[in-house]
């Protein structure tokens, strides 16, 4: 069984180590540089445009993912941005499903009407997740470069709460 909670401070180093692994391993985010448990706390836990973050945790109580929901200046108001985060080893299957019904409920109760994840086209598991949660294709950035410039396509997939979505 998999539990879901906003995430509080004793999350946080589990879950920054999630995304350090992420991003060590390559490929599957935006963020290319590791998180120090500072700016961790400064972007997911008590970030000014965060809306909510919610944990997944094992049957051992352990952090296995986190979910982020933020404002995005360059979005329309009623629609939030989200990330998903998974821990990598061991994985728990049904991890994002969990956190995605929780950032649902909490998105829809605050009047939000979309969702707006963008993905790296590189990133197969992204895309993959986002889509089996029902995500649409919005609109494609073309060529943004990675910091050793690299130039990798980015790709916005919507999801349209329904109106019984906060229940």
């Amino acid at each position: 069984m998999i539990v879901v909670r906003q995430m509080m401070s004793e999350d946080v180093a589990a879950a920054c180590q999630i995304l350090n692994e992420i991003i060590e391993i390559g490929g599957t985010t935006a963020n290319e540089l590791p998180f120090s448990k500072a700016l961790f706390v400064q972007k997911y836990l008590d970030g000014s445009d965060k809306i909510c973050c919610h944990v997944a945790l094992d049957d051992r109580g352990e952090v296995a993912g986190f979910q982020w929901l933020g404002v995005n200046e360059n979005l329309p108001q009623d629609c939030a941005d989200i990330a998903t985060f998974a821990r990598q080893h061991p994985v728990l299957k049904g991890t994002g499903r969990a956190l995605f019904r929780e950032t649902v409920k909490m998105a829809g109760a605050m009047g939000y009407t979309t969702l707006n994840a963008t993905i790296r086209a590189d990133n197969a598991p992204g895309l993959s997740y986002y889509g089996k949660m029902g995500f649409q294709d919005f609109a494609i950035a073309y060529g943004v470069p990675l910091r050793d410039g690299t130039p990798i396509d980015r790709i916005s997939k919507r999801f349209e709460l329904r109106k019984d979505a906060a229940c």
